[in-house]
């Protein structure tokens, strides 16, 4: 094996290890943070519970892409914001729905569960930053980690407005911010790996 090879081996198995440890504090998150989000009636928890789910399917088809021909990186990219984007879409309905329908979020539960959510995702964008001028699965996945450090502040904050201003309506604004940054990462993505791939298909030899 060339030092090349080598160094492209070292590489892989460090993108692996990063996007294993990042798929597993976002899955267990999901979990924790749907759960509480639906017992405490939070529309930011249920949103950052979903945006969650959408990261851990990202980094395991980033997973999949890592050692794989760059297109098939591109096309994973490509996937991701596209569920994304759905992701986004489903809590910008869950927001409406709940406007309409009305909800009594839990400020304490907000806070609490903000204040872990935003520990387990500093984690993680300390775990990818090194990564964040890879190859383009991995820039995906470094766009979702700093989009969640954002999100979870705003639940924080949401929580502290509805509790001091007892008012359900903090956390409504603050789900609607979080499906905006979701909607919008899943945007950056695809039009990032569309790029990506009409450079790869500009250096591909002419037939």
């Amino acid at each position: 094996m060339s030092e090349r090879d080598c160094n492209i081996d070292i590489k892989n198995k460090e993108e692996s290890r990063v996007l294993i440890i990042l798929l597993g504090i976002n899955a267990i998150m999901f979990i924790i943070e749907i759960t509480l989000g639906i017992i405490s009636e939070s529309t930011a928890l249920i949103a950052d519970s979903l945006d969650m789910l959408a990261d851990a399917t990202v980094y395991g088809i980033g997973l999949y892409a890592v050692g794989k021909h760059v297109l098939v990186k591109v096309k994973a990219s490509h996937i991701s914001g596209v569920f994304q984007i759905l992701l986004g879409l489903a809590v910008l309905i869950d927001v409406i729905r709940r406007v309409i329908f009305g909800s009594e979020p839990e400020s304490l539960l907000m806070i609490c569960v903000g204040v872990a959510a935003l520990i387990a995702n500093t984690i993680c964008l300390r775990l990818i930053t090194k990564h964040k001028e890879g190859g383009v699965h991995m820039r995906a996945s470094w766009v979702f980690s700093k989009n969640d450090v954002i999100a979870n502040i705003g639940i924080i904050l949401g929580g502290v407005l509805v509790h001091l201003l007892d008012s359900r309506f903090p956390d409504l604004i603050i789900g609607l911010a979080i499906s905006i940054i979701v909607i919008r990462g899943g945007i950056h993505i695809v039009k990032d790996s569309m790029n990506e791939k009409q450079i790869q298909l500009s250096k591909a030899p002419n037939k």
